[in-house]
């Protein structure tokens, strides 16, 4: 099979990319504009094997599209701007690149010969729940703009869908943690600061709770869609590990050597949801089921992110 992977430079694009190769003898085309949260250097061990060729491309440039498009047989479609933060500071960069670039991928892909396509997307798209799980058939309730291009994204995948038979299937995953995240996010950021001796910024007071999942199930669970997933169906993926955000600080703490010192609060971020939760029984009733646990998943995570130095600190010295 020859499958499309776009932003597969990215963080779970490329933890998809060795995934999928493990586990297959497919063809695989990576499509990918290497903005500043993708870079060839996430991709530097695979990037040679001749089983894989990348593309240097925009997801919104129609020839680019539509040229990589031809004799593939599967889409893994994860090219996003996907943090929160950035969006709240500037929108519109988020609206093109997620609802546009998701709206040029599907209009091209539905007069090729795809015979599956996973739009890959986020638990977001349901906002917050104080008690219960959003399931599949939830409303959809996005609360800054990231979580509102996502939602978009995917109603246009769905659509295409429903009036053109395009064979897509969508998922939608609670946080994602482990090797080759820009350190921007809570976990890569926070332990970078706790490597170098500074302190994390901890929004509020820290009760904001989140459902942490190991990028490598994830991925597992992405693949169990690709192959097995129903065509129109929504697929949420969860590892049922819900932390509060001063929990989770705790642990990095205690993984990086450091002590409660570290912790510097701020200010809370505007729009911030208190608590994400999705059921995942659909996804288990395919045979998926999690690997890592969360006390495991952060160890090997600080221990990549203490070995990987030369990976992490020039992305993060763009960022300041």
């Amino acid at each position: 099979m020859k499958v499309l992977i776009t932003g597969g430079a990215g963080f779970i694009g490329s933890n998809y990319v060795r995934h999928h190769l493990a586990q297959s003898d497919d063809q695989i085309t990576i499509l990918d504009a290497l903005t500043y949260a993708g870079s060839r250097d996430t991709i530097s061990d695979f990037i040679d094997n001749s089983r894989v060729k990348f593309v240097h491309g925009d997801i919104c440039d129609r020839d680019t599209v539509n040229a990589v498009l031809k004799g593939m047989d599967a889409i893994v479609h994860f090219a996003a701007e996907s943090h929160v933060d950035r969006s709240i500071a500037g929108a519109e960069r988020f609206m093109v690149t997620n609802a546009v670039g998701t709206n040029v991928l599907c209009d091209l892909a539905k007069n090729s010969e795809i015979e599956r396509f996973v739009h890959v997307s986020t638990d977001e798209v349901y906002g917050s729940r104080e008690r219960g799980s959003f399931d599949e058939n939830d409303r959809l309730e996005p609360s800054s703009p990231y979580s509102a291009s996502k939602a978009s994204s995917d109603l246009i995948a769905l659509g295409h869908h429903a009036t053109h038979g395009l064979p897509v299937s969508v998922t939608r995953s609670s946080n994602n943690y482990g090797p080759y995240q820009f350190p921007e996010k809570l976990i890569p950021l926070f332990v970078t600061n706790l490597i170098d001796g500074l302190n994390v910024p901890l929004y509020g007071e820290g009760l904001n709770v989140r459902d942490w999942i190991h990028v490598q199930d994830n991925c597992s669970a992405i693949n169990k869609v690709l192959h097995e997933g129903t065509q129109g169906e929504i697929y949420n993926i969860g590892a049922g590990n819900e932390v509060s955000n001063l929990a989770l600080t705790h642990m990095l703490i205690e993984l990086c050597q450091r002590d409660i010192s570290a912790i510097n609060p701020v200010g809370d971020r505007p729009g911030h949801d208190f608590r994400y939760s999705v059921d995942v029984s659909k996804i288990t009733n395919l045979g998926w089921k999690t690997e890592i646990d969360l006390s495991e998943g952060l160890e090997s995570t600080v221990a990549w992110y203490h070995s990987n130095e030369k990976w992490w600190r020039p992305k993060k010295a763009k960022t300041k």
